[in-house]
This record gives C-alpha cells, sequence and structure tokens, in this order.
C-alpha cells in the first residue's frame, strides 16, 4: 500500500472532529513518506496554529503574551514561537513583510486594516476570509470574518 493510499484509512481513525480541527486553524496532516521536505508545516502555518491556540486569551493594550495580548502583540508573539522575529506594533510590522495583493493572500499571512496611509490593526489570515485576532479591551483572542474592505496584506519573509 501507497503512502497516498494510507491517506484515507488515516483520516478515518483520526477521525473527522481531528480533520476539521486541523482545517479550521490551517493544519496540515502529515503522512509518513509523503512529505518530500524536511519541513512539513512553514513558518506562517507554525505561526497560524500558535495563534489559534491562544483562543480565549483576554486582550490587554501593549500585551504581548503569553497570557494576554493586544492585536500586534499575538503576531509578534505568534512568529516568534514560529520562528520569526516582527517588529513590535503593526505599521512596524506592516513596514517589514513583503506586500502581496488579496488574490495572493495564504493562511498565515497577516492582515493589516488600515485608515488612509495609517494601519491600525492586524491579524493573522486564517483562509475564507477570516483572521485571528486580538480584537480590543474587554474582548479575546478569537477568529473573526474580516469586516472591512480597508485592508492591505503582507507575508512574513
Amino acid at each position: 500500500m501507497t503512502a497516498l493510499n494510507r491517506v484515507p484509512s488515516l483520516m478515518a481513525r483520526a477521525g473527522t472532529a481531528s480533520a476539521l480541527t486541523l482545517a479550521a486553524v490551517g493544519g496540515s496532516i502529515v503522512v509518513p513518506g509523503l512529505a518530500t521536505d524536511a519541513s512539513a508545516a512553514g513558518t506562517a502555518t507554525k505561526a497560524l496554529q500558535i495563534a489559534a491556540s491562544k483562543k480565549g486569551s483576554p486582550y490587554q493594550y501593549g500585551a504581548t503574551g503569553p497570557r494576554r495580548f493586544d492585536c500586534s502583540g499575538l503576531t509578534q508573539y505568534s512568529f516568534k514561537k514560529a520562528g520569526k522575529k516582527l517588529p513590535r506594533t503593526a505599521a512596524q510590522q506592516y513596514n517589514k513583510t513583503h506586500h502581496i495583493s488579496a488574490k495572493s493572500r495564504k493562511a498565515g499571512d497577516l492582515v493589516f486594516f488600515h485608515s488612509g496611509s495609517s494601519v491600525y490593526h492586524v491579524g493573522i489570515y486564517a483562509g475564507k476570509g477570516k483572521i485571528w485576532h486580538a480584537p480590543k479591551t474587554g474582548s479575546v483572542v478569537r477568529l473573526e470574518k474580516i469586516w472591512s474592505k480597508s485592508v492591505w496584506y503582507g507575508r512574513v519573509s
């Protein structure tokens, strides 16, 4: 039996809930013998999974984790744990990323909310028009639909 033929049986054993959880956080199923490169998940995927793991953590202005976050604190923390350094604020992070179009966006890219030329918020793109982010005082880290058309996208390299 080839590795590709084993995927359905592995999925059946993992269960639908596990597959849906992986899909929700942009994860992938690693099948021994199927991956051709040593790195099973890229930095962006790891950062996305780390952000998702912080679901329910309280928002606190200026907080950078591990238990409380503001928006850029969550993205900075997530990418740092995934092996990439980002500056502290949303605007500084925007200036450090490779700017991409909405059509080119992928799970794990950063989504920057702006008013004119000023960036005021950042989250991690989760796919299907949603982001993981730390919204505001009194809220918690959560998955939410992108609510504005005034967004730019950046890829951490």
